[in-house]
């Protein structure tokens, strides 16, 4: 199955280069796709340097910050202009353990979209405060309250896709531009009728550079989580996601 790892980059100088190389080492013949908002820390020019120097890593440069789910619908679609089976997509501040894109990718197997999941029984999150930590689960029991997606984490970043699912759920018309994008993939993949599955990983809370969370983004899953499910349907029948404890 041939794999590309999709990574958004604004200000990640710091940790990039780390993330790429283990990426690579994690599955044999995995491509590396970075996607950099015009990061002025000097994270465009690494992601350059990182592409001549190996072949499997390519970057896609955008003219500005605009958020999250611009950065992967970017990322996904070039990749989808590609010849991938499997693509993933993953954060480059190491608070996803790139060694794990391994198992990411082997439970595709068995799914059409395999989530790490920090909430599942084997997961779990490392250096957060209760404040923060509180944040994201309780987000995630409002996105299952509001929905019905039977996910216990859909607002993890690091995922991997069968290409089919990002031709299927209608990817240009996907609006969100923060942490919302994760949770209307998500959405739009089960209420699709494809397989999605959960398996555990550990969330290492990031030690260099910032957080790019803030308020806005917030507000913007919430207000968006809240019209997803007035849509409906909640859950279509005999549609289910299930986590697979056996690929830890």
């Amino acid at each position: 199955m041939q794999a590309i790892v999709v990574v958004p980059t604004y200000n990640e100088r710091a940790t990039l280069e780390r993330a790429v190389m283990r990426s690579l080492d994690a599955v044999g013949d995995l491509d590396v796709l970075i996607v950099d908002d015009s990061s002025p820390d000097g994270t465009g020019e690494l992601a350059d340097a990182l592409c001549r120097a190996h072949a499997r890593v390519h970057v896609l440069h955008r003219p500005g910050k605009s958020g999250l789910g611009p950065a992967y619908r970017a990322g996904l679609g070039w990749a989808l202009e590609r010849d991938y089976d499997a693509i993933c997509e993953m954060d480059a501040d190491l608070s996803h353990d790139p060694a794990d894109l391994a198992r990411l990718v082997a439970a595709l197997e068995g799914a059409d979209l395999v989530i790490g999941s920090r909430y599942v029984p084997g997961g779990r999150v490392v250096d957060w405060s209760p404040h923060r930590l509180a944040l994201s689960s309780g987000g995630n029991r409002y996105v299952r309250l509001m929905t019905g997606l039977p996910v216990a984490d859909a607002t993890s970043g690091f995922r991997a896709f069968r290409r089919v699912v990002l031709t299927e759920v209608g990817l240009a018309t996907v609006h969100s531009d923060g942490y919302a994008f994760q949770l209307e993939m998500a959405l739009r993949t089960w209420r699709t009728g494809f397989r999605v599955v959960e398996i555990p990983i550990t969330f290492t809370e990031r030690s260099e550079g910032a957080s790019k969370i803030n308020w806005r983004i917030i507000i913007e899953a919430v207000l968006r989580t809240a019209h997803w499910g007035l849509e409906g349907p909640r859950r279509p029948a005999g549609v289910h996601a299930r986590s697979i404890a056996a690929h830890r």
